[in-house]
C-alpha cells in the first residue's frame, strides 16, 4: 500500500498491517545495574508525549551495517542511549510486540557487566532521558511518570507485575 524508509504498510486480503522497511531489526536491552534497571525517556511522535522504555534500536539501519549483528547492535544502542557499555549481552529470544497489526519483532537483549562511560542521551536529535531506576522502586517510578503524562512501554509490565505473579 504504501513504503518509506523504515516501515511499509501492508495488505493481504482484509487484513491491513505494518512492517520494518529492508529487512531491519530491533534490539531490546534489559539491562540491571547494582540492584537498578536502565530506563530511557524519549519523544514518540505517534504518542504525541514522552514514553518510559527499556533501551532498544533499529538493527542494519543504514546501508553501511545492513548485515550489522543483533547483539553488536544492543551493546552500541545501549551506550549510545545511556552511556552505560556492556561487556556481556546475552540473547534472550525474539519476540513480537503487537502481532494483530506490526509484523515487527525484537530480540531481547540481557546486558552484564556494565561500567558508566558516557551521559547517554543517544545521538543527534534524540534527546533521550536516562533513568537509573531501583528495581525495588519501580511501580513508584512508573506510576510517578504515567501521573506526569508519559506514555509507558509494554515491555515494562512484567517488572511492574513481577510481584503479584
Amino acid at each position: 500500500m504504501w513504503e518509506g524508509r523504515f516501515i511499509t504498510a501492508k495488505r493481504d486480503g482484509k487484513w491491513e498491517y505494518v512492517s520494518r522497511s529492508r529487512g531491519i531489526r530491533a534490539a531490546v536491552i534489559f539491562a540491571i545495574d547494582d540492584g537498578h534497571i536502565l530506563l530511557v525517556e524519549q519523544y514518540r511522535v505517534p504518542l504525541g508525549k514522552n514514553c518510559i522504555e527499556l533501551p532498544a534500536g533499529l538493527v542494519g539501519d543504514h546501508d553501511d551495517n545492513a548485515d550489522e549483528q543483533s547483539s553488536v547492535a544492543a551493546i552500541r544502542e545501549l551506550e549510545e542511549e545511556t552511556g552505560y557499555r556492556a561487556e556481556r549481552m546475552k540473547d534472550c529470544g525474539e519476540y513480537y510486540s503487537s502481532p494483530g497489526m506490526v509484523s515487527e519483532s525484537f530480540s531481547l537483549f540481557k546486558a552484564s557487566g556494565l561500567s558508566k562511560v558516557s551521559e547517554g542521551g543517544g545521538v543527534d536529535g534524540e534527546n533521550i532521558l536516562v533513568h537509573r531506576v531501583a528495581v525495588a522502586g519501580l511501580n513508584e517510578f512508573i506510576a510517578k511518570k504515567r501521573g506526569e503524562g508519559a506514555g509507558i512501554d509494554v515491555k515494562l509490565l512484567l517488572l511492574l507485575q513481577a510481584e503479584t505473579l
